[in-house]
């Protein structure tokens, strides 16, 4: 494969408009933090560079094995606790690898985040395959996502858990992403079939809303999220940073963004009918969603990667599978 990388080490150094830094960090810096908290670690390991820039964390490779994911704004370090607190938790129940920190790191006078160590995953970044590559995770990725689908943890009183955190644009209902939805529709009418695409959107919001208990989502389950081993199978899922619970809808839009129609058609299948016992459910409404979240995602990612052509193009690949399917 092209590259061992825990979030596509050459392909991540841009990101796609990438906001303002709200805190400085370097690799004398990550070197400073570990030396006050973790100084065993830094034994062997003479080497830390960064090799990841997103909008909200900052990755710094240690040595051969490890890593240091490390947030750059002040709306991100909730997400790295939310990684800290509940991915050892559901680790050792998932079918693949996922960035379960080794070490925690805690605000201090040098940062006043945390931050945490992990394992460098090896794999190439899916993103950087084609859709056709992509076909051979169509069955590992829905049996990741089948274990990952639980119910989230719950109060004896049958609350929710008050440390499942809760995200306002992964696993809410469709409606709440509307306003944002018909604005791109606005930018993108002058390349595509707005008008088709408005009508898989209707259908989407239509849909019955979940009804069930608040499921474990990813949140974020799209290509450049995914690791691809030396036998395409399914090396690691990555960044859990959206990790939340509710309409299991926002993680199965990863049939359209992953896929093309005959890899969708396997994912669909093992998660629609539970004929793999490894594999969960989804009805009919659930895929409406899917639907929805999809053109949601895919028109985000399509008006707002103009500084990356390669999340540019999986938007234009998720717009194309949408309108594949709303003109059959």
């Amino acid at each position: 494969m092209a590259h061992g990388s825990l979030t596509g080490e050459a392909s991540l150094l841009s990101a796609m408009q990438t906001p303002a830094a709200d805190i400085h960090a370097d690799e004398a810096l990550v070197r400073a933090l570990l030396s006050d908290q973790h100084p065993d670690l830094l034994e062997g390991r003479d080497r830390v560079r960064l090799v990841a820039n997103g909008w909200d964390n900052r990755i710094f490779r240690l040595g051969d094995d490890l890593a240091v994911r490390r947030p750059r704004r002040d709306v991100a370090a909730r997400l790295v606790e939310h990684e800290q607190r509940w991915l050892p938790f559901l680790a050792p129940e998932l079918p693949a690898a996922v960035p379960a920190p080794v070490r925690a790191g805690v605000p201090s006078g040098r940062f006043r985040w945390s931050w945490s160590v992990v394992r460098w995953l090896e794999g190439m970044d899916s993103a950087d395959a084609t859709a056709s590559e992509r076909t051979s995770l169509a069955v590992p990725l829905a049996r990741f996502v089948a274990a990952l689908h639980v119910p989230a943890p719950r109060t004896p009183t049958g609350a929710l858990h008050p440390d499942v955190p809760l995200n306002p644009v992964r696993g809410v209902p469709l409606a709440s992403r509307d306003r944002a939805v018909r604005e791109r529709f606005r930018e993108l009418g002058r390349l595509w079939d707005i008008t088709a695409l408005g009508r898989l959107w209707d259908e989407a919001l239509d849909a019955p809303r979940w009804a069930g208990a608040p499921i474990w989502l990813h949140g974020d389950l799209h290509p450049a999220n995914l690791l691809i081993d030396a036998r395409g199978g399914l090396a690691a899922v990555l960044d859990f940073g959206d990790l939340t619970a509710g309409d299991p809808a926002t993680d199965l839009a990863t049939a359209w963004l992953t896929f093309g129609p005959e890899a969708r058609a396997v994912f669909r299948a093992m998660v629609a009918d539970g004929s793999d016992p490894e594999a969960g459910a989804a009805d009919a409404a659930t895929w409406v969603r899917a639907r929805g979240w999809a053109l949601n995602m895919g028109t985000a990612l399509a008006t707002a990667s103009d500084d990356d052509p390669r999340m540019h193009a999986l938007g234009t690949h998720v717009l194309t599978q949408l309108l594949r399917e709303a003109y059959a």
